[in-house]
């Protein structure tokens, strides 16, 4: 429950830090569409809307706004648009996940992965899901997709299939300047959504 509050409570706060932001300041540094009511961002192939007054978060979903106020989308949205730097651009260059990080965050990604086990088990079914999310492929894992997040920062997750021996694996590369877009601590929220898309992409095939 504590940590429930506190994830409600950095959001809010989030919220409150994108309300003192000069809003024409940043729909020209990131040149997003917007009307009176909202900026509109998109954020892995999917548009949202962001409350130019409240900073209250909705996504669109078959046609209709449902509520998108969850601690991820709220603190990687935000992120990238009030954070990112003005002169923000892609190398081009992959630079692996863990090492943008510490030793304990690396510990962390090399965990058994319920999600690699997953993909590893409906292996055509993850090529969709990363194909719905506009991913393309690239040769390096089993198999690998680089998947734009937001304003053409890239994020590449790989599968490397197990065995006998070892279980399958997920590996995350950014591209070398994605600390221009976002922090460090907001790769974990948006590698969190990616894998939540790429499941409930992957339960309607």
């Amino acid at each position: 429950m504590a940590r429930t509050n506190n994830y409600l409570l950095q959001a809010a706060q989030a919220k409150r830090y994108f309300l003192t932001y000069d809003q024409a300041a940043l729909i020209r540094k990131l040149k997003l569409a917007f009307d009176d009511d909202y900026l509109y961002p998109m954020l892995f192939a999917r548009k949202y809307r962001l409350s130019r007054k409240t900073g209250d978060l909705e996504r669109e979903e078959r046609g209709a706004w449902q509520d998108a106020n969850t601690h991820e989308e709220v603190m990687t949205l935000l992120d990238l648009i009030c954070d990112s730097k003005e002169g923000r651009f892609v190398s081009g260059r992959w630079k692996n996940m863990a090492d943008f990080g510490h030793a304990f965050h690396q510990n962390l990604l090399e965990e058994r992965d319920p999600y690699a086990e997953l993909f590893q088990s409906q292996p055509e079914d993850f090529r969709k899901a990363c194909e719905a999310l506009g991913g393309e492929p690239l040769p390096t894992g089993d198999i690998a997709y680089s998947i734009e997040v937001f304003d053409g920062l890239p994020l590449a997750v790989q599968l490397w299939l197990g065995d006998e021996e070892f279980p399958a694996r997920l590996r995350y590369l950014w591209d070398e300047n994605a600390l221009q877009y976002l922090k460090y601590e907001t790769m974990y929220y948006a590698r969190g959504l990616l894998l939540e898309r790429l499941k409930t992409e992957m339960e309607a095939y």
